[in-house]
């Protein structure tokens, strides 16, 4: 029961329920949507898949995992450098905006769940929102690539939830969307941690384009 509880708190982690904010953010899907660039469950597919072996693999899930490292050694002065390296990462306003707002809400529920020096990491954990969920991986055991498969995984079924609003698609082409690309994690995981410092960068030009006219989109539903 006691070897069960990190996997049921990062159960709790990617949870959609968790009241962060990520059900408002499409990153870009509701503009692709509209210019017609996602109509199908195969766009959906190769636009998310895409984002997953480039931007995952390649910048959030290697910072994540040193993210994590830095909580653990609670040095937060190396955390508010992986937090800088990610924003910098960012290519658009409203990439870096949501990065920001859920990081709030996610430090002040570290708050809530009373997790050990959140008080204190709070400056610095509220700039980021990969960087508080390590902090909440670190602070529940929970082993880092387990840690990274799950912030993969909430990304992934954020994301899919988000089209079967937007394009729309049927909740079984969703599941069947998820299933396919959930296929791809293992490997990406093994890119991640892989992935050496001067390697970690990488560019998304379609989302970006996609993210940056979502900003001036006529009408919308989602912030981002």
């Amino acid at each position: 029961m006691i070897t069960d509880l990190p996997l049921l708190r990062l159960m709790q982690l990617v949870s959609p329920s968790l009241p962060i904010g990520g059900f408002t953010y499409s990153q870009g899907i509701e503009w692709a949507v509209e210019a017609g660039w996602l109509t199908t469950a195969a766009d959906l597919d190769a636009w998310l898949a895409d984002q997953l072996q480039s931007s995952l693999a390649r910048v959030d899930l290697p910072l994540l995992v040193r993210m994590q490292t830095a909580a653990e050694a609670r040095d937060p002065r190396a955390m508010g450098s992986l937090i800088d390296r990610l924003i910098a990462a960012r290519e658009t306003m409203e990439l870096r905006l949501e990065e920001g707002n859920r990081g709030r809400a996610l430090a002040d529920l570290l708050l809530a769940w009373e997790l050990a020096g959140a008080r204190e990491w709070r400056p610095v954990l509220a700039r980021s929102q990969a960087a508080g969920f390590a902090f909440a991986a670190a602070a529940w055991g929970i082993a880092p690539r387990r840690a990274a498969a799950g912030y993969a995984w909430a990304w992934l079924e954020g994301l899919v939830l988000t089209a079967v609003k937007c394009v729309p698609l049927g909740q079984t082409q969703g599941q069947q969307v998820l299933l396919r690309l959930a296929g791809l994690i293992p490997a990406v995981l093994d890119e991640a941690q892989a992935c050496p410092d001067d390697a970690i960068g990488a560019s998304c030009p379609a989302l970006a384009i996609a993210s940056s006219a979502h900003e001036t989109q006529y009408t919308r539903l989602f912030r981002s």
